[in-house]
């Protein structure tokens, strides 16, 4: 978790301590004793303030509000055709883009943006024309409802966001604060299910592979932050990502980075990831198909 980083990536990490801190105090305030205890017990292993929370490359983007750093114990709800358990909270991050905090000294809100509803996230919207580039993946969420006998929610909003292939988040990373590709919101269908097309995200320092999203009761109320009914992150098999970063271009730093992390150490995950590891299957050449269920109670 304390691996080197390249020269050019020193400087976009430093805030990620203050951010660490940010989470801290929030749990303090909000009695979260579970995540704070495993934020603190990875503190003390390294010695020091690793780079966590959300690291990846970032600029001067500074938090207004960032109250999802707290992980809450999940509920089970058992039907007949099986059970679903609540899907962790989980944090944010520095990078989130709905409106809880700003970059480059203005509030950060792709929620905003007209066109942002959409399936295809490869691509920025608005004035910004710029393309991620990387191994092509489709991720299907389905949303069901632990209060309603696991019942598939639909017409609720999923919010979506996470690094490039080189780890920078789009709007805050030095490079690319001028575009806004890899976030998008998709309304669920009738199955609960919503569907992005993407590419998968590379590995940066001090975190495991992985991509956030918040949860809304609909596209109109996905316009910020204030509105959202969860927040959390979904995590992708350690063999993958070897297979991907050793055999796609544009991968190389995630090697070493994923070389010097594990599901154990990382911040977010070293408590499990049962209910954030998504299913996945394909190959580098023509692209990778993934899907999880999640479940939240409304």
């Amino acid at each position: 978790m304390t691996a080197h980083l390249p020269n050019d990536q020193h400087d976009d990490h430093d805030h990620a301590q203050p951010q660490l801190l940010h989470d801290l105090n929030a749990m303090a305030r909000h009695g979260d004793r579970r995540q704070m205890l495993r934020w603190l017990s990875a503190l003390s292993a390294v010695g020091t303030l690793p780079l966590m929370g959300c690291g990846g490359g970032g600029s001067n983007g500074t938090n207004l509000y960032n109250d999802t750093s707290s992980s809450t114990d999940s509920t089970t709800t058992t039907t007949t055709s099986g059970s679903c358990s609540v899907v962790p909270e989980e944090t944010a991050g520095p990078y989130p883009g709905d409106g809880s905090n700003t970059a480059n000294g203005s509030v950060a809100n792709a929620l905003a943006l007209s066109g942002i509803v959409r399936s295809d996230i490869r691509t920025s919207v608005g004035s910004a024309s710029g393309t991620a580039a990387g191994v092509p993946l489709t991720l299907t969420i389905t949303l069901t409802n632990t209060n309603n006998s696991c019942a598939a929610l639909e017409g609720y909003a999923i919010y979506l966001w996470h690094c490039t292939r080189d780890g920078k988040y789009s709007m805050y990373s030095s490079g690319v604060t001028g575009e806004n590709y890899l976030r998008g919101v998709q309304a669920t269908d009738s199955n609960g299910q919503a569907t992005f097309v993407t590419i998968f995200p590379g590995c940066y320092s001090g975190r495991m592979p992985h991509i956030h999203f918040e949860v809304y009761r609909d596209a109109n109320t996905a316009t910020s932050f204030s509105n959202k009914l969860k927040t959390s992150q979904l995590a992708f098999p350690t063999a993958t990502c070897q297979t991907i970063y050793n055999n796609a271009s544009g991968y190389s730093a995630s090697v070493s980075n994923l070389a010097s992390i594990s599901f154990a150490s990382d911040n977010v995950f070293s408590d499990g990831v049962d209910l954030q590891m998504v299913s996945i299957s394909g190959n580098v050449t023509d692209g990778y198909a993934a899907s999880i269920t999640v479940s939240i109670p409304v």
